[in-house]
């Protein structure tokens, strides 16, 4: 085993509390990958870790493919493992605080059409526990919003008919409303989940053999059940909850409504998530702002209509 190691063991451990499984996941990997390059460059000690080599390595990781992306999130890594190592008395600053962070590009999924996603859900199924099943996660990522780790995670004990409790990033709790078809497709779920969940099993949806249903197996059987439906495009859960929050943000309108019950730190992060629809503000500020429904003058001045087109294509101009 490499010296390095024991250090990055601690690191990771410290993470499992804080933070979901994919997360700890990829900054292992990120480590290892860290560990290997100083294992070729032959440093044995974490302290002779600075910005020089840090650089190299990321520049290395670049030069072999990686996204901007990953390479930002192996710099989240790094970053946080310095902090580690400064409390250990082995660096005396975090040399990974003084890179530049790579510029991500926006790659945003498009939202199923509401149609299209209110035919695939409403598509008759054989009433099998496994298609109860997987009709209740549909139902409930779809109503709620919930992200992949969100949906996997949820426990027997964390719904009632009219709500989930979720963990989301950073182990951060919250509340979600639950819709009427969503809780009619738990219901039915529930009556059937003894023939496949032992009877102490806490996770709300289970595999056939009775455990909790992996990250990776939901995402399978929503991409099977995707094609079977006849679904034109790929669906995932992200799929789905970016679908919730588009379908929901173009009837209320209401931004901080949705960033809350998308669990968002940060409203920016609503804003790009949702592709907000510019010519709708636009027509929203002419009707509210009190400098913009004023009569205009005819003679000087373009009309409310003219007003809107003029900003939401300044918008657009800036908007992904």
């Amino acid at each position: 085993m490499s010296a390095l190691q024991p250090l990055v063991d601690v690191f990771v451990e410290r993470l499992r509390h804080r933070h979901s499984p994919a997360t700890v996941d990829a900054y292992r990997r990120d480590l290892t990958a860290l560990m290997a390059f100083m294992d070729r460059e032959e440093i044995t000690s974490w302290g002779a870790l600075d910005i020089h080599r840090l650089r190299r390595f990321l520049g290395r990781e670049r030069t072999r493919g990686l996204a901007a992306r990953s390479l930002a999130r192996r710099q989240a890594a790094i970053r946080r493992f310095c902090d580690l190592l400064i409390e250990q008395g082995l660096l005396g600053h975090n040399p990974a605080r003084l890179l530049d962070t790579p510029k991500m590009p926006r790659h945003l999924p498009r939202p199923v059409d509401v149609d299209v996603l209110g035919q695939f859900l409403d598509t008759p199924h054989d009433g099998s526990p496994l298609a109860l099943r997987d009709q209740a996660m549909l139902e409930l990522c779809y109503s709620s919003g919930l992200r992949l780790a969100e949906l996997a995670g949820i426990d027997l004990g964390d719904i009632d008919p009219q709500r989930a409790r979720v963990r989301g990033k950073g182990d951060k709790p919250r509340q979600v409303p639950i819709g009427r078809r969503a809780a009619a497709a738990l219901a039915a779920w529930l009556d059937v989940r003894g023939m496949l969940a032992g009877p102490d099993e806490p996770a709300l949806f289970v595999s056939t053999r009775g455990q909790r249903l992996g990250h990776r197996a939901i995402q399978l059987r929503m991409a099977r059940l995707g094609r079977e439906r006849g679904l034109p495009e790929h669906l995932h859960p992200h799929r789905l909850r970016h679908s919730f929050a588009s379908h929901l943000l173009e009837s209320s309108q209401d931004l901080r409504a949705v960033q809350e019950l998308l669990g968002h730190a940060h409203l920016s992060t609503t804003q790009v998530y949702t592709r907000l629809d510019w010519q709708h503000l636009a027509d929203t500020f002419d009707r509210a702002h009190p400098r913009a429904h004023r009569k205009p003058d005819t003679d000087h001045a373009p009309s409310s209509r003219e007003g809107a087109s003029f900003r939401t294509s300044d918008h657009q101009d800036k908007t992904p």
